[in-house]
């Protein structure tokens, strides 16, 4: 029986009250209720302080490039089907540096589940605005405020045909547990957008204000309700809801390629003598 606590208790570099902390409780509860040991899970980041989760979780993983963890993950995928796999990182770095490769990892449908940290400011880098931050919003580079309207996430991926998406609040970490759950058992590209705070850079979209506003859908919410889940992408900065918002079934990257091996890459014996013949045809 896997427990909390083959995940490790480490000392992290994260400042106190950071939603970075609910996020990891919540991930750990989901990976326990599945009954996945470390050994079976692989963790991809990029570069920022969300993606430094998995240096804070016993678990396999690849801590790369800002805005390069999808590619990466899909390159794992495909090497080790049989492996989870999640992708942790931040609003800049999945929707910023990383648009496209999220935009293409949407297309692809790779059975990857994808956990977005979104504190609407890049706050490794002290502050600046990110793709989400809120129009007009004053920043250390943005002193007269931001000139851009933010990205919207949750409705590009429901245009973009993702199969499951979802949002939710760091500051309610059983919900948040039971969605990456929900997602991690879906066959697809899953996005789950979470909303958190950074308490030393945000100063704006705080613990209270993100508590004040977020509610979860109810239970006769209807997910498969393309129309419906594009209204309620668009319901942000008086109310904003939590939950599964959109919801299809399709095939999968899996259930249409063949190249996704049956068995992980590293488990295949070479063809010594097929490259011998490849070899003596160059000659």
């Amino acid at each position: 029986m896997v427990r909390l606590e083959d995940y490790g208790d480490f000392e992290t570099s994260w400042c106190p009250g950071c939603g970075n902390f609910g996020i990891r409780q919540a991930i750990m509860q989901a990976l326990v209720a599945q009954n996945l040991a470390p050994h079976e899970v692989m963790m991809v980041s990029g570069i920022g302080q969300a993606a430094k989760m998995p240096h804070y979780l016993n678990i396999n993983f690849h801590n790369g490039l800002h805005g390069r963890a999808l590619p990466v993950a899909q390159g794992a995928h495909l090497a080790n089907p049989g492996m989870k796999l999640l992708v942790c990182s931040g609003d800049g770095c999945n929707y910023g540096e990383g648009g496209n490769h999220f935009l293409a990892a949407a297309r692809r449908n790779m059975d990857i589940t994808l956990l977005a940290h979104d504190n609407q400011i890049y706050g490794l880098t002290k502050g600046q605005a990110s793709p989400t931050t809120m129009f007009g919003q004053k920043t250390k580079t943005q002193p007269q405020g931001v000139p851009s309207h933010p990205f919207n996430p949750i409705a590009v991926a429901i245009s973009m045909g993702i199969g499951f998406v979802a949002r939710a609040f760091s500051g309610m970490p059983d919900h948040l547990a039971t969605l990456i759950q929900k997602g991690m058992e879906y066959r697809g590209f899953a996005l789950i957008d979470i909303l958190q705070p950074c308490v030393s850079f945000n100063k704006v979209n705080t613990h209270a204000w993100y508590k004040e506003r977020c509610y979860e859908l109810p239970e006769t919410y209807d997910p498969y309700d393309r129309a419906q889940a594009l209204r309620k992408a668009f319901e942000f900065e008086e109310r904003i809801p939590l939950g599964v918002i959109y919801r299809h079934s399709g095939p999968s990257y899996d259930d249409i390629s063949s190249q996704v091996p049956a068995q992980p890459l590293a488990t295949h014996m070479p063809d010594h003598q097929g490259l011998a013949r490849v070899l003596q045809s160059y000659r």
